[in-house]
């Protein structure tokens, strides 16, 4: 008799849990996913995906949705100073050449990856409030009165996620010392724009980043400002436009002119975690800003969610509902190394770009040699280092800094 399909629960409907449903349903396990809110949704803000998780979204059938939606980043890409002296290139390709670097709207990318999913698996309105498990299997509760029955649970809510507790007493969050003003406006309004290019200046204490997203349609834009108050994990706070413009004053005329025509903004604080003890117990397995909340200065938060879905789809793949305890801690083995050093990266790469980060002339020489690392990073293929990993030929470390 044919052994049934593992049953995973993904808790949290945002990027990261959509994509690790795709990935599971794409190696053949079967997939519920809970999300609390009434219909699946994401802010207005822009993400990056690079060559590292954008194979992997090629791979499960993606590549057509993301090229139709992206905002297309290429060579123009640069880093700058404050005043537009040009620092450095932004390395948008891996070592072998392929540009697989998007801007994208956040709600782009959730539609894209919910397209892939069948209705029926996506539940909701469901608000998870408790986890039971045993040697037999998972229960899921939800505020609606509904429960679950799962083979694995994969946590996939977010850096105040719900089920974190049930793994690991949380860690406090730590305040970055900066607020992120973000928003969106139209191509059209600034002709002489350069065109697919992520551009970065760099000021005393604040960064200024603004690159495309809806094929090219729009420039998301996010300025970086010192606050001495520690503002809120939101993503939707409004912000004060002339409070953001005043804040880039006297900086590089694009810039200026970008934030002269801004009609509103939005703001969230800047907060990370240190790395978590443990990631998984017994059936559940976090996932994401769940496992490891990162700065955004690498960009590389949501790339790293779809990197822990693929890992875990793959060291899942034809598993018993019995070997799952024993599987998930090797996810964590697998995955720690790398998200810890990115993890660190980021937040270095935020004082590089804020000038806190030794003399100016250290700093510009570190961006512009940074291509190294950025090369490291999305040269790594996570869907081929855990099936090696899965057949005893892999290694844990899987990324050395090199930046000098």
């Amino acid at each position: 008799m044919q052994a049934r399909k593992l049953r995973a629960a993904v808790v949290g409907g945002g990027i990261g849990g959509l994509a690790a449903a795709r990935a599971l349903i794409h190696r053949g396990i079967e997939v519920a996913v809970f999300e609390r809110a009434e219909v699946l949704g994401e802010v207005g803000a822009g993400v990056f995906i690079f060559p590292n998780s954008l194979r992997q979204m090629v791979r499960m059938g993606l590549g057509p949705a993301l090229d139709k939606v992206g905002g297309k980043v290429g060579p123009a890409s640069r880093y700058c100073r404050m005043d537009g002296t040009v620092v450095g290139q932004i390395p948008t390709t891996d070592s072998s050449g392929w540009n697989g670097m998007y801007g994208m709207h956040r709600a782009d990318l959730l539609n894209a990856l919910a397209a892939t999913l069948p209705p029926e698996a996506i539940h909701t309105g469901h608000r998870c409030t408790g986890l039971h498990q045993d040697e037999r299997g998972a229960r899921l509760e939800f505020a609606n009165g509904n429960t679950f029955e799962a083979d694995v649970v994969i946590a996939a809510d977010g850096i105040q996620s719900v089920l974190q507790p049930y793994v690991v007493d949380p860690m406090a969050p730590e305040y970055s010392g900066s607020r992120a003003y973000r928003g969106l406006i139209a191509r059209d309004k600034l002709p002489n724009w350069l065109d697919e290019a992520h551009q970065v200046w760099m000021g005393d204490g604040k960064h200024f980043m603004v690159f495309p997203v809806r094929g090219g349609q729009l420039l998301n834009y996010v300025g970086f400002v010192p606050t001495e108050d520690q503002t809120v994990e939101s993503w939707s706070a409004i912000g004060d436009r002339n409070e953001l413009a005043a804040s880039f004053a006297g900086w590089d005329a694009p810039v200026v002119e970008l934030l002269s025509k801004v009609e509103s903004c939005f703001w969230w604080g800047l907060y990370d975690r240190r790395p978590l003890a443990s990631w998984t117990k017994g059936r559940l397995a976090l996932l994401g800003d769940a496992a490891h909340p990162m700065l955004p200065h690498l960009g590389q938060g949501a790339n790293q969610a779809i990197e822990d879905g693929v890992a875990l789809a793959v060291l899942l793949e034809g598993r018993s509902p019995e070997e799952v305890p024993e599987i998930l801690p090797r996810y964590e083995a697998l995955r720690r190394v790398r998200t810890d050093v990115i993890q660190a990266e980021a937040r270095r790469n935020g004082l590089r770009y804020d000038s806190r980060w030794g003399s100016l002339e250290q700093r510009d020489r570190e961006i512009a040699n940074a291509a190294k690392f950025r090369r490291q990073l999305y040269d790594y293929d996570i869907e081929a280092a855990a099936i090696a990993f899965r057949e005893g030929r892999g290694s844990t470390t899987e990324l050395e800094v090199a930046l000098t």
